[in-house]
């Protein structure tokens, strides 16, 4: 089963930010709310991807990129095989293959955070 997220129509043409501090339409809101329950459902139904669309999207921010994609990887939502497995990012507009490739980087290159120990 394939789940599709158009990013322009569901969320914003002009999403930016990373914080909710940033705007409305920054990125830890995309991944908590529209991102990351429809990654979980993905999972849960084996053989099911999450298609993100970003094609009619105007522009990104780098931090939103960063902080919706990356932040899965990070918090400790995902490891990197599984959300190789589960996301796919479409982009047919040349003028956006810049952000997909900026996507993917973010994700290759995000490092989960340590829980920090008290002595």
């Amino acid at each position: 089963m394939l789940m599709q997220i158009d990013v322009a129509k569901q969320f914003s043409p002009y999403p930016s930010g990373r914080y909710p501090a940033d705007g409305t339409f920054n990125g830890q809101r995309f991944r908590e709310e529209i991102l990351l329950p429809a990654l979980k459902r993905a999972q849960s139904a084996t053989g099911s991807k999450v298609l993100v669309d970003i094609d009619g999207v105007r522009s990104f921010g780098s931090s939103f990129l960063e902080e919706a994609f990356a932040g899965l990887i990070r918090n400790g939502a995902f490891s990197h095989s599984e959300l190789d497995a589960l996301l796919e990012i479409v982009c047919t507009k040349s003028h956006l293959a810049f952000f997909k490739d900026s996507i993917i980087s973010y994700i290759n290159d995000a490092v989960p955070q340590q829980a920090s120990v008290h002595a």
